[in-house]
């Protein structure tokens, strides 16, 4: 099945499926994700097997290396800048695809973007027990994140772009 998983970028039509995959997860509302999709032009990625969407990956491009809560409700794309970082707002996968490599095919598409953009590379928060599952897609445990969304302890993670002069 892994290999007839296509990869590529958001539309409007795939928010209801986005929506029921969010759902399962963390619930970030309907208009919220309604408004990446329209506003994040590179960097809003979807899973997609025989027209079905497995999963998703959105973040916007930012300066900070780490991400900064505001990037979860209030979307400014500044994809046009030079460098900056790739800030994962959210990665769900629904519940019949776990387990199948769908988070690493968009892990590894995002990084394909980041590397062709010039970007510095991905920055994310998780929780504590995500760190490992992070660090073998590549990315870096930087420590504890001053991030107070949803009143959770969070903590940096981090892809550095190593194709940069």
């Amino acid at each position: 099945m892994k290999e007839k998983i296509q990869v590529r970028q958001a539309r409007l039509e795939d928010l209801d499926s986005i929506e029921r995959i969010e759902l399962e997860e963390e619930a970030i509302a309907r208009e919220i994700l309604k408004d990446h999709i329209e506003k994040i032009q590179t960097t809003f990625l979807v899973a997609e097997c025989e027209g079905q969407i497995l999963g998703y990956l959105e973040g916007p491009v930012r300066p900070e290396r780490y991400l900064i809560d505001a990037s979860f409700t209030e979307v400014e794309d500044l994809s046009q800048i030079e460098r900056g970082f790739i800030s994962i707002t959210s990665l769900s996968i629904a519940k019949e695809a776990q387990g199948l490599g769908v988070g690493t095919l968009l892990l590894e598409a995002m990084k394909e973007i980041a590397m062709e953009d010039g970007r510095e590379g991905i920055n994310l928060t998780c929780h504590d027990y995500l760190i490992p599952y992070y660090e073998k897609q590549g990315f870096t445990n930087e420590g504890l994140s001053a991030s107070q969304y949803a009143g959770e302890v969070w903590y940096n993670l981090v892809w550095q772009n190593k194709n940069l002069d």
